[in-house]
């Protein structure tokens, strides 16, 4: 078990708007609309649970700094893959490092989003062990495996960091105006204005190279997709118009991500062409038929067809069940015992308890 590299998938979805979001009040609009823009979730780039208040390195035994004996300048000069058998948080275990510290031929540490991934990595267990523990971890690691100047400069942006983290909190629980929240200008108003406040935090925090590194893909992304639900709200334009200008703005994307998000809207499409097959089918044989000619494997396809099967002969069933539901109530059965006999019949005609759920769920639907 390994968890999921953060490296491609940090810039992939909205995380600076999801920071932003994640107080509360700014949640509840980017659900809706951000379904047009992408069919995939994402992920909350700032963690509030994983932001500690930050005093100054640990020195207590076990997250002091590596001595001068222990400490190993390796060959490679880069953190290990993996904490071993027994990390310090069970949560860790079997798990690959995300990211990784490392320096290079001068001993000078590489500045790229690694680097923010491997600090997430350890940051992301402060609450089932200490902020000191998770901290004091990180700088063991980069005392152990690092050279200097690398080691202190991997330090001194933990710093920075955990301060940046600290300070996005205030941006993650903006609030909206209760009169106004329903109103998709002012949430897309909102997202943009919490983006901005997130980057100038970031620009005021970290110098270009480490602020470009840490979060250039993932403000490149947000930025789209800003720009993406807003072409969306337009009303001047046609569909046709509004594709021609997403696509614009899609094509502004650095490559890596272009790639990404063609593959994204291919299986978007991909996906709604097998609903539409499944819709449009007579049978469930012609929906498994229809759904192997576009690509799903035979295994699944298969599967489909046997559930569409179970439906209809639910169905069946159900209309069955209502006759002589019907044909009983005509014969001035009082209430109570009507109640008793439609519970005889759920009984008798779907013996299955999740299929007498259906049942009730559709007469609810029918009355």
């Amino acid at each position: 078990m390994t968890r999921t590299p953060t490296a491609t998938p940090r810039w992939l979805f909205p995380g600076a708007l999801s920071a932003a979001l994640a107080g509360g009040a700014l949640w509840y609009g980017l659900a809706q609309t951000t379904q047009h823009t992408t069919s995939a979730p994402a992920p909350v780039a700032e963690q509030a649970g994983a932001t500690p208040e930050f005093s100054g390195y640990p020195s207590e035994a076990g997250t002091s700094l590596a001595s001068a004996e222990t400490r190993q300048p390796p060959d490679n000069a880069t953190t290990p893959k993996t904490l071993g058998p027994q990390p310090f948080a069970p949560s860790l275990a079997g798990t690959d490092i995300d990211g990784a510290l490392r320096a290079d031929e001068d001993g000078r540490l590489v500045i790229n989003l690694q680097v923010r991934d491997f600090f997430d990595y350890f940051l992301s267990t402060v609450g089932e062990v200490s902020p000191e523990v998770a901290i004091g971890q990180i700088q063991q690691m980069a005392q152990k495996y690092l050279p200097e100047p690398a080691a202190s400069r991997a330090l001194a942006l933990l710093d920075q960091y955990l301060a940046y983290k600290q300070a996005a909190l205030s941006v993650m629980q903006t609030r909206l105006d209760p009169a106004r929240q329903s109103d998709p200008a002012y949430q897309l108003s909102a997202l943009g204005d919490a983006l901005t406040k997130l980057k100038k935090l970031r620009q005021s925090t970290f110098d270009p190279e480490v602020h470009k590194a840490f979060f250039g893909q993932e403000e490149a992304y947000s930025e789209y997709t800003l720009a993406t639900l807003a072409i969306r709200q337009r009303q001047d334009l046609s569909n046709q118009g509004k594709q021609a200008l997403i696509q614009w703005h899609r094509n502004q994307l650095p490559e890596a991500m272009q790639a990404t998000e063609e593959q994204l809207l291919a299986s978007s499409h991909q996906q709604q062409e097998r609903v539409a097959a499944i819709g449009s089918a007579s049978s469930p044989e012609e929906a498994g038929q229809r759904l192997s000619e576009l690509g799903l494997d035979s295994e699944d396809a298969t599967e489909v067809v046997r559930y569409l099967k179970d439906r209809e002969q639910f169905a069946q069933r159900f209309q069955t069940f209502q006759d002589a539901l019907s044909q009983q109530s005509a014969s001035g059965l009082a209430e109570q015992e009507r109640e008793a006999y439609q519970d005889a019949l759920l009984q008798q005609y779907f013996p299955d308890q999740q299929e007498r759920t259906w049942a009730r769920l559709r007469m609810l639907g029918n009355s």
